[in-house]
């Protein structure tokens, strides 16, 4: 039975792992930016292929879900091979269980083995992530600055928790193929839940599942990230930097009591007009926010702190393995009592 599965998943093992191979070539070729250490302007190559080892993390778990999960059931449905199989001395059972345990050992490490190589790629600008010394809103520029590693998008592409994710797809599509038994069909529909879960997770599960941290910050031109001044001159967005390489989920400006407040109208003059100094450089007023200072303006920062970056990796990876492992329970007793 491993043999005839082997036979029948090695075409689409060899395009994936055969892929994976130029991927790491390119990787180990082009090598790691910012050597040494200090941060650096990446140049416009080392840029895209930072941007493109993310995006590739993040599109080989569907990729194995649509082309690997989906149709591993439903090729056999509907080409009627399964009556074949299970007239032998396989039994249902043993046959579905061959093809995940076979598949799914192979969809976990492609994705790990990609994930390993654009982690290692990516060492050195995960090091230097810091937080935005001051984004561009209204009139504030600053230097570069890269994601943390904790925070989204890159969180999903580092570490453990594309092998979750991997697996996952990988077992919602032979799911969706048993449930719906169209090849098409269950692709489309193991696309639109694995998005819909990972969207989930990102917004409604991963910034809860440890109590986020709290601090209150000063506001001053130097840690200040987003001065966004509205049409009437007033104050549309205020931000600070939160601690280096946290991932900020809320910040809100207080007064000295602690209460959360508007900032004052006039501090959007702590920023001086573009055209006074440059159109993309403008300068911070140090009397403005010092002034913000005195009278006991703050933010305050909701964020989960760089450090629980592994502790997050294992809570996330643990999620997505465990929905897999209900998943594949569940494709096992459909195959034993809803197909024909």
């Amino acid at each position: 039975m491993i043999w005839l599965a082997w036979r029948q998943f090695r075409g689409q093992a060899m395009a994936v792992y055969g892929l994976l191979a130029v991927l790491v070539v390119i990787l180990v070729i082009t090598g790691p930016p910012l050597p040494g250490s200090g941060v650096a302007r990446l140049t416009s190559a080392e840029d895209k292929v930072y941007n493109a080892g993310i995006m590739l993390v993040y599109g080989l778990p569907a990729i194995i879900g649509i082309f690997w999960g989906a149709p591993l059931v439903t090729r056999e449905l509907e080409a009627g091979t399964y009556r074949l199989a299970w007239n032998q001395t396989v039994t249902r059972t043993r046959w579905l269980a061959t093809k995940l345990a076979l598949t799914g050992l192979a969809a976990a490490t492609a994705a790990g083995l990609l994930s390993l190589a654009v982690t290692w790629w990516a060492g050195s600008i995960d090091a230097a992530s810091q937080p935005s010394t001051l984004a561009h809103v209204v009139s504030v520029t600053g230097a570069d600055a890269f994601a943390s590693r904790v925070s989204p998008p890159v969180f999903g592409a580092r570490g453990i928790v594309p092998v979750g994710y991997a697996v996952f797809a990988f077992v919602l599509g032979v799911a969706a193929g048993i449930l719906l038994r169209r090849t098409v069909l269950a692709m489309a529909v193991t696309l639109a839940v694995f998005v819909a879960v990972q969207v989930a997770v990102l917004f409604a599960v991963r910034p809860y599942v440890i109590p986020a941290a709290q601090d209150t910050i000063p506001i001053t031109s130097a840690n200040i990230s987003k001065l966004g001044v509205s049409g009437s001159g007033g104050v549309a967005e205020l931000a600070v930097a939160g601690p280096r390489g946290a991932w900020v989920l809320a910040a809100e400006t207080v007064d000295a009591a602690g209460q959360a407040v508007t900032a004052p109208p006039w501090t959007a003059t702590c920023v001086m007009p573009p055209r006074q100094v440059s159109e993309t450089h403008p300068v911070p007023s140090q009397e403005c926010f010092a002034k913000l200072s005195a009278l006991g303006y703050r933010q305050l920062v909701t964020y989960q702190p760089a450090s629980r970056f592994w502790a997050l990796q294992g809570i996330e990876t643990a999620i997505f393995l465990t929905l897999s492992a209900l998943l594949t329970w569940l494709c096992i007793r459909w195959t034993r009592t809803r197909l024909p």
